[in-house]
């Protein structure tokens, strides 16, 4: 028997037994709501880039199989409607940290920086403009928050969170798994400006969890396209979030639904994501 056991802002998690059925949905989030109005194949995107990165790398992770035949459909739901959308997957402790590698100062980062001349505590040069190339990427961890907005902390926080030995290891895995995806976009046209990972314990084992290197954990910009020191065109969610600045929502209440043009824009955004990254035309396209 096959339960719910966590609904968060995009992804629907059940328990099949031994693993975990993690449904990607085609809700979209942004300012610490989630949209009235979804993402045609969203979920699917994100699943399907998920699973181009865990094939990809020589890391660790908790993808086990998409093959829906080996588990029970849980009731309620359509299988059909779960095709490319659902991942089968390891059962693991999480780290509760936000594990995020930035390669350009931009977003919260660079708000950062003009209030401090920092990024959650590391020192930076004066003078660098917005969305620069940083020499080597910072790692800047975060606290996990299933509602609201994650907070960014300090390398000395997540050190006392969590202990020196784990705060160290999941700093080096990160940057690693980001420089690898980094360079791999970059042969693809892709910028891949900043993202965040997850990480769990299995069987006495750091490994990567939850969604990878995704439009909606990552900025992804077109490389041919890219000039320092403005807003960047972008794969991702920016799109929406820039609309909605656009518009006289407060995001202190519930947020507008999305125009159909907004929509189907945001939806071939993350689809050329895809196309781009893997090579592959989008199977539901």
């Amino acid at each position: 028997m096959s339960t719910l056991v966590r609904q968060g802002k995009v992804r629907d998690v059940y328990d099949v037994g031994e693993h975990f059925l993690m449904v990607a949905s085609d809700r979209i989030s942004a300012f610490d709501y989630i949209l009235p109005t979804t993402i045609p194949d969203k979920g699917r995107v994100l699943t399907q880039i998920s699973k181009f990165w865990f094939d990809h790398f020589d890391v660790p992770h908790h993808l086990v199989s998409t093959d829906l035949s080996s588990v029970e459909i849980p009731n309620g739901l359509d299988a059909s409607e779960l095709e490319g959308r659902t991942m089968i997957v390891k059962k693991c402790e999480v780290v509760p940290i936000e594990c995020v590698v930035r390669g350009y100062l931009v977003g919260s980062g660079w708000r950062d920086y003009q209030a401090t001349g920092a990024v959650c505590g590391i020192e930076l040069e004066p003078g660098l403009k917005n969305c620069c190339n940083f020499p080597r990427a910072l790692f800047t961890p975060a606290t996990k928050a299933d509602s609201g907005h994650d907070e960014n902390i300090s390398f000395a926080r997540m050190l006392n969170e969590i202990g020196e030995e784990t705060a160290n290891a999941l700093k080096e895995k990160s940057l690693y798994v980001y420089e690898k995806g980094r360079d791999y976009a970059a042969s693809k046209g892709i910028i891949l400006a900043d993202t965040k990972f997850e990480w769990g314990w299995h069987e006495g084992e750091l490994i990567l969890i939850d969604e990878v290197m995704t439009p909606d954990s990552s900025r992804f910009w077109p490389a041919d396209q890219y000039e320092e020191g403005r807003n960047q065109v972008s794969f991702d969610k920016q799109f929406v979030r820039e609309y909605l600045d656009s518009t006289d929502w407060d995001k202190n209440s519930d947020p507008p639904t999305l125009p159909e043009e907004i929509v189907s824009k945001t939806r071939e955004k993350y689809i050329d994501a895809y196309e781009r990254l893997t090579g592959e035309a989008f199977p539901w396209k």
